[in-house]
């Protein structure tokens, strides 16, 4: 199953409850009593309230970045950026990602190419090799009010890795999640 479909069957219900308690938001803000219901509803086309006008273009929608620099990872780099080219998590060698390429960036996950230090079951990290990475950012949210993907996890296809959800590094709070 390609990871955009995991992706999206593993946060599909939780976009679901963000997006309604937005609506929810929305209509309250606007003035509205009865929630979400009425956004687009009957209520709403009979309303008396003037549309406001506005000769303005419409906002781009928000580029996402890559996490931000918290918790663990508060000293390493590319969190806090758009399509970085190198992420660090601070940690050992095998935390860092260099000469990344990204194949998408800016939907439901962000998938991308690079080098990273293998360490193999029973190596030490001083035996690793430079060896080709996938990495995939997901998660994609708010954060401390900036639209980021919140999560990161890299992967090594050629030893038989593959992307897992449950196991990532969570780049909103800078810590581990499932190790």
């Amino acid at each position: 199953m390609p990871i955009i479909d995991r992706l999206a069957s593993v946060t599909w219900r939780a976009r679901t409850a963000e997006l309604v308690a937005g609506l929810a938001a929305a209509a309250t803000l606007a003035g509205c009593s009865q929630g979400a219901a009425s956004l687009g509803g009957p209520a709403a086309a009979a309303s008396s309230r003037p549309m406001p006008s506005s000769s303005s273009t419409p906002a781009a929608a928000p580029v996402p970045v890559l996490g931000r620099p918290a918790g663990l990872f508060a000293h390493g780099t590319g969190w806090g950026k758009v399509k970085p080219t190198e992420v660090f998590n601070g940690g050992d060698p095998t935390g860092l990602v260099t000469h990344i390429t990204w194949s998408s960036w800016g939907g439901i996950a962000a998938t991308g190419t690079g080098t990273s230090d293998y360490v193999g079951p029973n190596q030490s990290v001083a035996s690793g090799t430079e060896e080709g990475v996938t990495i995939v950012a997901f998660d994609l949210g708010t954060c401390g009010g900036t639209f980021m993907y919140r999560a990161v996890e890299w992967f090594y296809p050629q030893h038989g890795g593959s992307f897992n959800p449950n196991q990532y590094e969570d780049v909103c709070t800078g810590s581990y999640v499932g190790q």
